[in-house]
């Protein structure tokens, strides 16, 4: 498995910069996923790295040499796609062993590659079956044999599961992270899902525009966004994000933040904010507690009961949203008043900019992140 920096890459179609000076360094075995809205770059970003796309500037290695210029077979890297690319007039073995063909392997270390690759994909009983006899699963599970054969330095995946119904999904997720696990791969994969992002990345490269948002484990990007941009779109359902304003400190010098009838006290900050200034109040719907005791007033909407959990949208004496998400024994239905506490602690502070304001205690989880 090889090491991957890439170095202030940009990408420009005519005018229009596209990638605007990525720059990472991906380590050996690591597992990182690219992830982001529609249009933000990162297929183009993986595309570059694979070869497929040319790079307009920046310096691109693998394993310490420079690949800006290398065709895309001598990278060293194998990739697998969106839709499954396989040959339908071949069988699984034939699929599998097109490119080792063409590499002008010898016969009998074909044969033993795509079997030990087969045993590992539980394909050994579909080696005869052409794509079409497969299910949507199988058939990525092929696509993935065909670049594990090549026993690539670097995988990449590029939205392999987008394809799939929700619950094979969830399945292939498994399968993938576990395969990562026993081959020690080192691997690269894109994905708009964040839940994918979530389950899958040793860390997470967000991008928004062709720019690096944040990178970070799964557990720093959920508990510490950097900005608006990453709290928005790190988590399912996403931050609760309200306007509020600085009041005067208490005398205890703790940070009073007002949030329509919302009043919050949080440990003094790490930035120079003065009273009245404008931020943003930022909280995970599992922070928030039904409580019969707290200060907090709104009105249940709507109740979305997903068995093991309930989410509850909200809405406030000042006509904002919130949802809350709470056990999957709650009873609240539509037009039923609450009482709500905000778990302080895990309250955020975004300035004016949409930039994070520090906090002064680590996260209890972090530490194992």
């Amino acid at each position: 498995m090889a090491k991957v920096e890439l170095r202030n890459l940009r990408k420009t179609y005519l005018s229009e910069e596209i990638i605007k000076g990525v720059s990472l360094a991906i380590a050996e075995r690591e597992f990182i996923v690219f992830v982001g809205p529609s249009g933000c770059g990162k297929s183009t970003l993986l595309r570059m790295i694979a070869g497929l796309e040319d790079i307009s500037a920046g310096d691109l290695l693998i394993d310490g040499r420079r690949v800006n210029d290398t065709d895309p077979a001598r990278r060293g890297v194998a990739m697998v796609f969106q839709s499954y690319a396989l040959y339908p007039h071949m069988n699984v073995y034939r699929n599998m062993e097109f490119s080792l063909r063409l590499a002008g392997m010898p016969e009998a270390e074909r044969r033993q590659r795509i079997g030990d690759v087969a045993r590992i994909l539980q394909l050994e009983s579909y080696l005869e079956h052409k794509p079409g006899q497969l299910s949507g699963g199988q058939r990525q599970r092929v696509a993935i044999g065909r670049a594990i054969v090549r026993n690539p330095k670097v995988f990449l995946f590029d939205e392999p599961l987008s394809n799939l119904d929700a619950a094979l999904r969830g399945q292939m997720r498994v399968e993938l992270a576990s395969l990562h696990r026993r081959l020690g791969a080192t691997t690269i994969y894109v994905t708009h899902d964040q839940v994918e992002a979530m389950t899958m990345a040793d860390r997470i490269v967000v991008l928004n525009k062709g720019v690096v948002e944040q990178i970070g484990t799964p557990l720093e990007l959920y508990h510490r966004p950097c900005n608006l941009f990453v709290a928005r779109f790190m988590g399912s359902p996403p931050m609760n994000l309200l306007p509020a304003t600085l009041a005067p400190p208490a005398p205890d010098g703790t940070m009073q933040v007002r949030a329509g009838t919302i009043g919050i006290s949080l440990p003094p900050q790490q930035a120079a904010l003065e009273a009245g200034a404008s931020v943003t109040l930022g909280i995970r719907p599992e922070h928030i507690l039904i409580d019969l005791k707290g200060t907090v007033q709104g009105m249940v909407e709507v109740s979305e009961r997903l068995g093991a959990v309930t989410l509850l949208h909200v809405r406030l004496p000042d006509g904002q949203m919130i949802v809350v998400q709470t056990g999957g024994d709650n009873t609240d239905r539509a037009d039923t008043p609450i009482r709500m506490t905000f778990e302080e602690e895990h309250c955020h502070l975004f300035d004016a900019r949409g930039t994070a304001l520090p906090h002064r205690a680590e996260h209890p989880l972090l530490s194992d992140a």
